[in-house]
């Protein structure tokens, strides 16, 4: 199937609900895992809102505690129980490529294999960079089955801009993950 590609003058939030929307309609093609990132829980509560009382599997992945600062979590109480009320499912993990090597790289000046990785998938923008870790990240917590075609949201810093469909595998089998489609992505 030949599919549009949309293309947003900008990333940001502001293409939040065209992607939510691109997404929703996957549904009707037959993919049954979407899985969404969100940082303080707008976007996943928006997507749980959408995806009420279809038969899908929907994983929200959050940042892990700590991330932005010592002790803190990120995801709003409200938003989690929101998304959970609505049937989603929420994976608080550490973000892949943003692990032990990163402070090995602060510290050091060193260059490691999941910053390049990192910095490698950036090519193609910030949220398909963070599609693919979510997908693999959902995969290692038992969230969504591997080598399965999978819708994944995500966007660069708040909200969502960009859709794609992935083949998902677990961090372990990261050579295995295949983006197969990009649905929706900023060009700037």
């Amino acid at each position: 199937m030949m599919r549009s590609v949309y293309y947003f003058d900008k990333p940001g939030q502001e293409n939040t609900r065209n992607c939510i929307e691109i997404a929703a309609s996957s549904i009707d093609e037959g993919y049954r895992h979407i899985v969404v990132a969100t940082t303080v829980g707008d976007t996943g509560v928006a997507m749980a809102k959408r995806l009420k009382g279809k038969d899908i599997n929907f994983v929200v992945v959050t940042h892990s505690f700590g991330f932005k600062e010592p002790n803190h979590f990120e995801l709003l109480p409200e938003n989690k129980e929101e998304i959970l009320m609505q049937g989603g499912k929420i994976l608080t993990s550490t973000i892949l490529t943003h692990s032990i090597e990163t402070a090995f790289t602060q510290k050091f000046n060193g260059l490691y294999p999941t910053i390049i990785v990192a910095q490698s998938l950036r090519r193609f923008g910030e949220g398909v960079k963070v599609c693919c870790e979510i997908v693999m990240e959902a995969c290692d917590g038992g969230l969504i089955p591997e080598f399965e075609e999978v819708v994944a949201v995500a966007g660069t810093g708040r909200g969502a801009d960009t859709v794609c469909i992935i083949k998902s595998a677990a961090s372990k089998r990261f050579l295995d993950l295949k983006v197969l489609e990009i649905l929706a992505k900023p060009r700037g």
